[in-house]
Order: structure tokens, then C-alpha cells, then sequence
């Protein structure tokens, strides 16, 4: 082997001017007649590389300014800071980056996102004592979480939701690894527990509120026929409502399927609806399970606008877009309809009785009970007092969840026995199936109200992960969005 210098020459912009660098590089030729490489040229390290049509300074920036903005945002930047360059080359580049090593991981973190809502899923692995993410995988399936850990064994903890493709997954990949519930995602399952036994007994404060004697006793076709009307007339128009109707009808058909064998994802598939969906209608003991959070409303628009309603009603005036366009100018943004809707009962009766106070809404309720309370103002602790008073079953909820409550922040696992315990004790339909979920994944749980460890990291770089996606325009391909979040800093 042999070699002599050349003279290379080399464009560069310094300070937006066009310079020239002249490199004195050896020049290797092989005499050697069966070698591939008869000649090369020497490199210098940290400026040039081989085959290279940018110096490695600039591919850095490149790269930096693709993992962080993508393709065209990234583009863009590139294009005002003086390093022209297309959308396709920053994200060759981007592919291009080898993966970081991963190394021994000793608590794990696991959790699934979303590529495309309700369709596509993926899993994001944390190193949750260092906060970042050590890999991606392009699903959520328990076979695919369990070969990544049998390829890197080494977890001694491994933090994660209710979802039970990563228990399984956990306990074949590495079944010597402690599994610890995250507390948020207990707490999560309680709270949707706790608002379906609020609509199941939301009626018990109904029934509560309308076995209240009035001070003056009503003469017949006075005001408390007229309310007692009215209320009929609302009730007979919300149980024909299109909500109630279409749950009926969804409950009837998918009742109807599971009576033929078939299964959650079969029945998804013939009616088109959401698996979650489906999920609730195939599972629920009967109908009016599903009707008590249609039949309790949300909180309407027109609920602060209704006592001038009535008053002006009374008055005379009963034309529905006179009344809309008077409360439209007090703050109303609904549309007439709900105005003229709301008054149909009253023209048959030729009145509109009293306004009622409004009921409290199921969500509103169940957040009362489900907030510390030190964390409820005196007017909050005030109506949940009068609702846990008008019905002994959410009066036990409320100690219930008060108790749990204890013992998540505390970390006091060994209550739990108890707690399940004392829960079954009651007719709570709801708090059961929730206490039957907490068996099913007992050490797990136990676990997660005992020991330090939890998943909050893993729920920040969730959310990490939903923002690069919108810089990727909703379209994210996996390969390119798995380098930008394991190399972004």
C-alpha cells in the first residue's frame, strides 16, 4: 500500500458569506489485486466522512432540528437559519440515527397511546428513575410486551395501569419482577364506580325532594297540581327523548347478539360501534342501568333562565321567541327550540307552576364526594350533606370512598382486606364489581398502596407523545415517530 497528499477543496458559508476550505488529506491506494477497495482517501475526524455530502456539524444541526419540528416546521427553520434543505432529507436523517441503548432497567414503567384514537395502539416504556423513555413498541398486545422483556431482562418493578395484556404480559416476560397499579389509575376506576352508583340512586333525591310537605297545603288545581303536571309532562318527554330511545334500542340488538354466542369484538364489528361501548351495553344487568344518566340530564342552558320563564308565562306572555329573545339579552346562548320545548307542558295547562330548585347533576355529585374535604367550599359541604341525608346508599358510598382515600395517600396496603371487606357489606352493586376488579389484580394493588413507586412519569411522556404527534399533522408513521421520542431532548 502506497499514498501521496492531494489538495481538497471545500464550499462552506460562514456568516451568510460563501468561503472555500482547503484540506491537505493522504490518498491510500491498495496494490493488493483482489481487494473491493482499491483506493480511499483519509478522513478528519469531527469534519468529514465518508461518501458524506454535508460535514458533521451540519448533519448534527439537521438532525437536532428534525427530532425536534419533524418535516415541514422543520424544513422551514432549517430554510431561515441559512441551512437550506427539503422535508424529505430531515426525516431520512432523523430514520437514520442508530437507537440508544437501553441497558439494564430496574423499575419499569409501561402504558399504552394512541397513533389513531380508537383504532391504532402503541406502548411507550419508561425508565422511571430516569424519567425518558427507553423504547416503543407498535401495539399493546401482551405477547409483544413480554418478548421486549425477555430480550431485556433485568426489571425488578414494573409500574402499570389496570390493563390486563400487561399483567399478563409482565408475568410471562418476567415473572419475578414486582407489578405495582398505579394509584392514579385506582383512584380513575373508583371515580367511574362511584358516578354510576350517584345514577342509579340520583332518583332517591327526586323522590326525597318531592315528599316535602308544602308550608301552605295546595288546594286541588292550585299550584302543586300544576307542578305535579308539568313534571309529568317533562318526565313523558325526556323518556322520548333520542337518547333514551337510542339506548333502548342499542341494549335490545346487542342483548340480542350475546344471546346468539357472540362475542364483545363480533358484536363490534356488526353494529359498528365503539368496543367500549359495546363493552357497557354487553355487560349491563338491564336496561335501566344503563337509562338512570340519560333519564337524571345534564345541566341545562336554560336552568338559570328558568324562573323568569315562569314569571313572564304566568304574566301573559307566552310567545316563545318574545321569551327568547328577553333572555337572550340576559346572557342566554342557547338556540329558540329549548325555549319552545321547555314551554310545550305549560300551554296545555295554561300556567307554568313554580320553579323547582334544580336537582344536582350526576358529575356534580359524585365529585363532591370523590374531592378531600378540605377541598370543598362551605356552600359544597352543604349540599352534599343534604344529598348524603336524602339517600342512605350514598351516604355509605361517601364513607367508602372517604376510606380508600386514606389509605391511597397514606399507603396503607395492609388495609385493604378490610376495605373490600366492609364494601361488600352493602348494597352497592357498582363498588362491587369494582372491589371483584381490585381481586382480580390483588398483589398488584396491594402493591400500589403500599409502595413509593407510581406511574407519573410514564403520564408525562403519554402526553409528550400526543404533542409531537400533532407536529407530525395526525399522520404519525411509527418508525419515525418512535426516533423523535426516544432521541428528542
Amino acid at each position: 500500500m502506497h499514498s501521496r497528499y492531494e489538495r481538497r477543496l471545500a464550499d462552506a458559508a460562514v456568516a451568510g458569506r460563501r468561503v472555500e476550505i482547503q484540506l491537505r488529506v493522504r490518498r491510500f491506494f491498495c496494490e493488493n489485486a483482489w481487494c473491493s477497495a482499491r483506493t480511499f482517501a483519509e478522513q478528519i475526524t469531527g469534519l468529514t466522512a465518508r461518501h458524506a455530502r454535508r460535514s458533521l456539524l451540519l448533519r448534527r444541526m439537521l438532525e437536532s432540528i428534525g427530532l425536534a419540528l419533524a418535516g415541514r416546521a422543520g424544513a422551514r427553520l432549517a430554510g431561515v437559519l441559512g441551512l437550506p434543505t427539503s422535508r424529505s432529507t430531515l426525516l431520512r436523517l432523523v430514520r437514520a440515527l442508530p437507537d440508544p441503548q437501553v441497558g439494564t432497567v430496574m423499575v419499569l414503567g409501561v402504558d399504552d397511546f394512541a397513533l389513531r384514537r380508537g383504532h391504532v395502539y402503541g406502548t411507550v416504556l419508561i425508565d422511571i428513575a430516569t424519567r425518558r423513555p427507553i423504547d416503543l413498541l407498535p401495539d399493546r398486545e401482551a405477547d409483544s410486551f413480554a418478548a421486549w422483556l425477555l430480550a431485556h431482562p433485568g426489571a425488578e418493578v414494573i409500574c402499570r395501569d389496570r390493563a390486563g395484556a400487561y399483567a399478563e404480559g409482565a408475568r410471562t416476560g418476567a415473572p419475578g419482577a414486582i407489578q405495582v397499579a398505579d394509584r392514579w389509575h385506582l383512584w380513575h376506576n373508583l371515580a367511574e364506580y362511584v358516578e354510576k352508583t350517584v345514577a342509579t340512586h340520583h332518583g332517591c333525591l327526586r323522590a326525597a325532594a318531592e315528599d316535602i310537605p308544602p308550608e301552605i297545603p295546595a288546594e286541588p288545581g292550585g299550584s302543586a297540581d300544576l307542578a305535579e303536571t308539568a313534571a309529568v309532562a317533562q318526565a313523558g318527554r325526556a323518556e322520548n327523548s333520542a337518547l333514551v330511545t337510542r339506548t333502548k334500542d342499542r341494549y335490545e340488538r346487542v342483548q340480542a347478539l350475546k344471546g346468539q354466542g357472540r362475542g364483545i369484538k363480533a358484536i363490534m364489528r356488526e353494529l359498528g360501534l365503539a368496543k367500549e361501548t359495546v363493552r357497557r351495553f354487553y355487560r349491563a344487568t338491564d336496561v335501566e342501568e344503563l337509562l338512570a344518566k340519560p333519564r337524571a340530564g345534564r345541566r341545562s342552558v336554560l336552568d338559570d333562565f328558568k324562573p323568569y320563564l315562569h314569571e313572564r308565562f304566568n304574566a301573559g306572555i307566552r310567545n316563545a321567541t318574545t321569551l327568547f329573545e328577553e333572555i337572550r339579552g340576559q346572557g342566554y346562548r342557547g338556540c329558540r327550540g329549548t325555549v319552545a320545548a321547555y314551554l310545550a307542558p305549560f300551554r296545555a295547562l295554561d300556567a307554568a307552576p313554580p320553579p323547582k330548585p334544580a336537582l344536582p347533576k350526576i358529575r356534580r355529585i359524585a365529585s363532591w364526594i370523590l374531592h378531600h374535604p378540605n377541598k370543598r367550599d362551605a356552600e359544597e359541604q352543604l349540599h352534599l350533606k343534604q344529598v348524603l341525608a336524602a339517600c342512605p346508599h350514598l351516604q355509605n358510598t361517601a364513607t367508602h370512598v372517604a376510606a380508600f382515600g386514606d389509605m391511597l395517600t397514606g399507603r396503607h396496603g395492609d388495609r385493604l382486606d378490610a376495605w373490600m371487606a366492609a364494601v361488600e357489606s352493602n348494597d352497592l352493586p357498582h363498588l362491587h364489581r369494582f372491589v371483584t376488579g381490585l381481586r382480580r389484580d390483588y398483589d398488584a394493588v396491594r402493591n400500589g398502596l403500599t409502595l413509593p413507586h407510581s406511574s407519573g412519569s410514564v403520564e408525562g411522556n403519554v402526553n409528550r407523545i400526543k404533542m409531537i404527534k400533532r407536529q407530525m399533522y395526525g399522520r404519525a408513521n411509527f418508525d419515525l415517530l418512535r426516533k423523535r421520542v426516544l432521541l428528542a431532548r
